[in-house]
């Protein structure tokens, strides 16, 4: 019996010391691997838990062993690290807080140049890395200003736009106004153009109708030029000279002064009769006027009548000429 029970106390007691093992094999513990501490001061540790892995370049060199605020220093975090001895730090190396993309945290060791090694528990710089929300944040605000922009210049653009609009509207207006316009001329040009055509026609019928009237004219005036071609010109010549002749010597009897023309153009004779017929036609016209009874009576008056009624005349104004003087 008693055999048993400690079977069973062994068996627990290495079952504990096993999961104690275990658990902080999973840990990241080692306990098979020297280590040496080192220390970080953060502002604000983002949730890091202990545990966490240390690494460099992606492999893990160490873990999170501690962690504790100093409010003795404005409540600062003091992150204790638990590093491989194997790994040499120096006084440029930087622990840089890190998270990835599901919110799991980690510690990245920043090697750097080593000018003076670290010794165990000696202070690490903090870094801590930009989130996705910095990234996407800083990324976004460029785009943000740009979207600003862009969305000025699109406000513009529709602005532009509207009161395009506007004036395109008033534009469609009016071209729907013209083709009742543009119809409206077309019908009354179609009735011009008929009218033109019409009057086109009747001027050619016209125009052709006095063709074939001038085409006899034509034919004669071409059958008047033939026979004037088939004249004998020298026979005219002739006749027209023996014509010249006679008139010369016509104009010679005239000029030698025997013939009665000859006396007409050379003797004056005939002028001086013919003024005293005109003076004394202008004197009987100038009777007639004064005294148309001396003419007109049936049978006419005497001529002592005509020299009386001449007394009476000449009495009259003698006496109207003393009356006005």
């Amino acid at each position: 019996m008693k055999n048993k029970e400690f079977k069973v106390g062994l068996f627990v007691a290495a079952s504990i010391v096993l999961l104690y093992f275990g658990f902080n094999f999973l840990k990241g513990i080692d306990f098979f691997s020297s280590t040496n501490k080192y220390y970080v001061i953060y502002d604000n540790v983002d949730q890091l838990a202990v545990s966490n892995p240390v690494l460099i370049n992606g492999f893990a060199v160490g873990r999170v062993n501690h962690i504790r605020i100093m409010q003795n220093k404005d409540n600062k975090v003091l992150v204790e690290l638990l590093i491989d001895s194997d790994i040499l730090l120096g006084d440029s190396t930087q622990a840089i807080l890190n998270s990835d993309f599901l919110g799991g945290k980690s510690i990245l060791l920043s090697i750097g140049n080593i000018t003076k090694p670290l010794n165990a528990n000696d202070t690490l710089i903090a870094v801590v890395a930009k989130g996705i929300l910095d990234l996407l944040s800083e990324t976004a605000n460029p785009v943000a200003d740009n979207v600003q922009t862009t969305l000025r210049k699109f406000n513009v653009i529709l602005d532009n736009l509207t009161k395009n609009s506007q004036q395109l509207d008033s534009i469609f207006k009016k071209l729907q106004a013209t083709p009742d316009l543009l119809n409206r001329t077309l019908i009354t040009a179609n009735g011009k153009v008929d009218e033109l055509s019409v009057t086109v026609k009747q001027v050619a019928d016209n125009l052709n109708g006095s063709l074939a009237e001038l085409k006899p004219t034509i034919a004669n005036f071409k059958v008047l030029s033939d026979s004037l071609k088939r004249l004998e010109l020298n026979k005219t010549v002739k006749t027209a000279t023996a014509t010249l002749n006679k008139l010369n010597a016509t104009l010679d009897k005239v000029g030698n002064g025997n013939s009665t023309m000859s006396k007409l153009m050379t003797e004056d004779s005939l002028y001086v009769n013919l003024n005293k017929l005109l003076l004394s036609l202008d004197t009987l016209a100038q009777h007639f006027d004064d005294n148309p009874n001396h003419f007109m009576a049936p049978l006419g008056k005497s001529k002592k009548k005509i020299d009386r009624d001449r007394r009476k005349e000449e009495e009259k104004k003698a006496r109207a000429a003393q009356e006005n003087k």
